[in-house]
């Protein structure tokens, strides 16, 4: 499972009580874009989020997922220094909220973005570059813990798994 959907599931999970609905993708209605995702990508989950303070904080988060991931990623390639940066910026949200282990004190949307992709690079920066991100940073170690809910669980993949996926594909 490509962790954009893995995204999804886990929310999906979470939720229990969810409408899917089954969308062309050649063919996605207007009311999608517009009422669901204004990027129009998929897959995705309308979602009502009610703490305006957390919110506020979450878009941050957000906002940061895509350079986290495409930095994690490329650590996964070259010598693993470039994910020092981004799981150090990672260490840091972790103790805004004092309620929880989570970005936002409890689990939320914001865990959910970062989850599968922390998932990948953990096992494989630890075997094959022998880089433990959670060293030093006790607070990702408490939520790696964490993110084991059964929500996480039904979509995990093993970590064999993804040191066959990679190295088949490499």
């Amino acid at each position: 499972m490509c962790p954009y959907a893995q995204r999804v599931w886990i929310t999906r999970n979470c939720k229990e009580k969810i409408k899917l609905v089954p969308i062309d993708l050649q063919n996605r209605p207007d009311w999608y874009k517009m009422k669901v995702y204004l990027a129009n990508k998929m897959p995705s989950l309308e979602h009502n989020n009610e703490d305006p303070n957390k919110r506020e904080f979450a878009e941050e988060l957000f906002s940061y997922t895509d350079t986290f991931n495409k930095t994690a990623r490329s650590s996964l390639e070259g010598d693993g220094n470039e994910a020092r940066v981004a799981f150090h910026y990672f260490e840091t949200p972790l103790s805004k909220f004092n309620d929880g282990p989570f970005l936002q004190g409890q689990f939320s949307l914001a865990d959910i973005a970062y989850a599968p992709f922390i998932e990948r690079c953990k096992p494989f920066l630890l075997e094959a570059k022998k880089y433990d991100i959670t060293a030093g940073r006790p607070q990702l170690a408490t939520w790696i813990e964490e993110m084991k809910n059964e929500a996480f669980n039904q979509t995990y993949k093993k970590r064999f798994v993804v040191f066959t996926i990679y190295y088949i594909v490499k």
